[in-house]
């Protein structure tokens, strides 16, 4: 028997990065996760054409569906040390807090401990899909995947990769072992139900993730792109052009490179329409064209960016989206504050604003049409899912959020009135709610918070 859900009611989602399509009284058919049917008014609902023996939930006014957000670069060992160390550069950072941190995910009972509450934030949050950095640790990287599977949140997990310039405590012995740990890790999540490889719609998803070039040897390197050059299913995630400090050490480490990190992860066989990559905030004109013909997906974090590094880092969203560069948002918690989107949301439209004055004007700030669009259809793309989610299309499987803005909610969202149309309310939504607003969270169909 068929697992059927229907939605009555106001649905707003992205059709493109400008357009939004705002619908008052949507009926939306989900079979067994799948959406069957859109239709955009009640009016349009063909005689005989919802089944008789399924309730259908009506939405109250004050209430719509949105597509879950799809958060493109996150640490999940980091959710703990949220807010810590803001306002210093990037690999004093790394030294001072973040690895002390990540070290502890060596106790397996911690990591189980932690990835239940981490998890279920994300989800409470609306982040239906989340691109994971887990630390160096294979067994709390597979407690991190069987975590998301049990609870059902769409994920891509990688054990994070660093066998050089790391604390002792926490740098991996050899390039051999951090590969063999690897690729027991993408066959952990792999044997996961529903995950297996060249499943594209896969629950899970194994994602190769070396921290940065930095942190790995070049055999390191090496190894981890014959991985690739094997199983060209398997997605890539590394840290891209960062900040300052970043940058001067990698050039140091690869000289060869002459500053690029593009040619430098595309010699070891890393970049392909796959690869995401995280800030890319100082970027040439040469590195630029590189990802785009490379067909890279760009992780924008701007409060990571304005916060943590080094300065004031303001990534050329603007620039990338005009040349056809895949661009998402992410919370990159634990460099970001945040496990909200919607702050994410909020502070890359400052950013872009800052972006334009930076700019004399040529690099126009974004809409929220097209900051909404980054934090779900645009996420989408970048991890090569958006024919699979990211909007209501028909033939995409659920993904989604109940959102309600009724002053009930006791929330810090500016209230409602009878009078504002469901693009006020969504406005205020995105601009002023917390998690308070968000009343259920759907994946594939599920309901997961």
């Amino acid at each position: 028997m068929s697992d059927t859900l229907i939605f009555k009611g106001g649905l707003v989602h992205s059709l493109d990065p400008t357009t939004l399509e705002i619908l008052d009284d949507a009926t939306v058919v989900v079979v067994n996760g799948v959406i069957t049917a859109l239709y955009k008014s009640s009016s349009h609902v063909p005689a005989d054409a919802l089944p008789t023996d399924i309730t259908a939930l009506t939405l109250p006014r004050g209430e719509f569906l949105i597509p879950g957000f799809v958060d493109t670069h996150n640490h999940a060992p980091q959710w703990p040390m949220r807010g810590l160390g803001q306002g210093l550069h990037i690999l004093d950072w790394l030294n001072n807090i973040t690895f002390p941190f990540e070290a502890r995910f060596a106790d397996a009972t911690y990591a189980a401990e932690m990835y239940e509450h981490t998890v279920d934030d994300f989800l409470r949050q609306g982040i239906t899909t989340a691109c994971y950095y887990g630390s160096r640790h294979a067994q709390a990287t597979r407690i991190l995947a069987d975590t998301c599977h049990r609870k059902g949140q769409r994920a891509f997990i990688g054990k994070c990769n660093m066998d050089r310039n790391a604390p002792e405590y926490i740098c991996e012995s050899n390039a051999q072992e951090s590969l063999r740990e690897t690729e027991d890790c993408i066959a952990h999540i792999r044997a996961l139900p529903g995950c297996a490889a060249g499943t594209e719609s896969a629950l899970v998803k194994p994602i190769i993730t070396p921290r940065f070039a930095i942190s790995c040897t070049p055999e390191l390197l090496s190894g981890l792109g014959d991985i690739v050059k094997r199983d060209d299913s398997l997605a890539v995630q590394t840290h891209f052009n960062e900040a300052q400090q970043e940058i001067d050490a990698t050039t140091d480490l690869f000289p060869a490179f002459k500053g690029s990190e593009a040619d430098l992860y595309e010699s070891f066989g890393l970049l392909n329409r796959r690869t995401v990559l995280a800030h890319c905030t100082i970027m040439s004109e040469y590195e630029k064209s590189k990802i785009s013909t490379l067909h890279c997906g760009v992780a924008h974090c701007p409060i990571a960016n304005m916060t943590v590094g080094g300065g004031f880092m303001v990534a050329p969203i603007r620039d990338f989206m005009q040349r056809g560069i895949k661009v998402g948002l992410g919370t990159d918690s634990g460099g970001g504050w945040a496990s909200q989107m919607l702050a994410v949301i909020r502070q890359a439209m400052i950013a872009s604003n800052a972006c334009e004055v930076m700019s004399g004007g040529k690099d126009t700030a974004l809409s929220l049409e097209e900051t909404f669009f980054l934090a779900t259809l645009g996420g989408a793309r970048v991890l090569c899912l958006d024919g699979y989610i990211g909007n209501f299309q028909v033939g995409k499987e659920f993904d989604a959020i109940r959102v309600a803005t009724t002053t009930g909610t006791k929330s810090a969202m500016a209230p409602t009135n009878e009078t504002d149309s469901t693009r006020t309310m969504f406005e205020k939504f995105i601009m002023t709610a917390d998690d308070r607003n968000i009343h259920a969270v759907y994946v594939k169909g599920r309901l997961v918070s």
